[in-house]
């Protein structure tokens, strides 16, 4: 039965130690293709989660609900089809912090990787755009993701600070519950609830950015937009490194791998019994 139980929590901070060395250590097109794919992942999602709200008749909550378990496909398929993507891969400074792999590591694979993210966001919205999905519901689904747009560029910069630190720990978080499950049901699961609540509560995510707003500015060219939606990338980044490495990985590296705790734990049981030899 334990090999099929949820790995404990130290055992998913190690995991994802070891997955963050790989991952920093990955060849460069292999990381910039995979985060293309992760940028268009979180686009699809991003597209589903507009129409689905789009005219909706459940009240504000629950359509908020639905519109971010529709939102998580995005995080499924990053997880399960393998993908890079920037937000989840803050979870990397934790290898970072254990001293196994350099700052240049950690700086080159973020920076590919978002790099990677942006263009296949970019990507997904032009093909949405030119494809008219925008049209369906008689034009209804534009309306939303004008909507959309124009509240993520008149954020207030404190606001969308606090949202964007907010999102990348539940963001993490869901993560990794991943690293926890076996299956691709765990995985799913531990997807869903974490994306759905950030959603839901209207935190703010870089990358579905990317979308969302290059995809107002197609649907109305206001010059403010451009303004506020270069802003708000800056801002809402920066905020998602802190929430994703700082409340996440940070307590996570306290808890379980800081290395006086790690050698402790690592101590042999004979250790504590008077007169065992070490």
């Amino acid at each position: 039965m334990d090999s099929v139980d949820a790995y404990a929590p130290r055992d998913v901070a190690e995991r994802v130690v070891r997955l963050g060395v790989t991952k920093a250590r990955g060849a460069t097109v292999t990381l910039l293709v995979l985060s293309v794919l992760a940028g268009a992942f979180i686009a699809l999602g991003a597209m589903l989660f507009a129409v689905v709200v789009t005219g909706s008749t459940l009240g504000f909550g629950p359509t908020r609900v639905l519109g971010g378990v529709a939102f998580s496909l995005g995080l499924v398929l990053v997880v399960i089809a393998g993908a890079e993507l920037f937000t989840g891969n803050t979870l990397v400074v934790m290898a970072w912090a254990s001293r196994l792999i350099t700052l240049r590591e950690l700086l080159r694979s973020w920076a590919i990787v978002y790099v990677g993210n942006l263009l296949g966001a970019v990507a997904t919205a032009t093909a949405c755009f030119v494809g008219g999905v925008h049209t369906m519901a008689g034009g209804a689904v534009a309306d939303t993701l004008l909507g959309i747009a124009h509240h993520k560029a008149s954020l207030e910069l404190v606001p969308m600070l606090v949202l964007a630190i907010l999102c990348n720990a539940l963001v993490c978080l869901a993560v990794w519950l991943t690293q926890a499950g076996h299956t691709v049901v765990d995985k799913v699961i531990g997807v869903v609830f974490p994306i759905a609540a950030f959603v839901a509560l209207g935190f703010e995510h870089s990358i579905a950015n990317m979308f969302f707003l290059p995809y107002g500015i197609a649907l109305d060219g206001d010059p403010s937009l451009v303004v506020g939606a270069l802003t708000n990338l800056v801002v809402v980044t920066v905020g998602n490194v802190v929430g994703g490495a700082g409340l996440v990985a940070g307590v996570y590296w306290l808890a379980y791998l800081r290395p006086h705790h790690a050698a402790a734990s690592a101590a042999p049981a004979t250790a504590a019994i008077p007169g065992a030899q070490p």
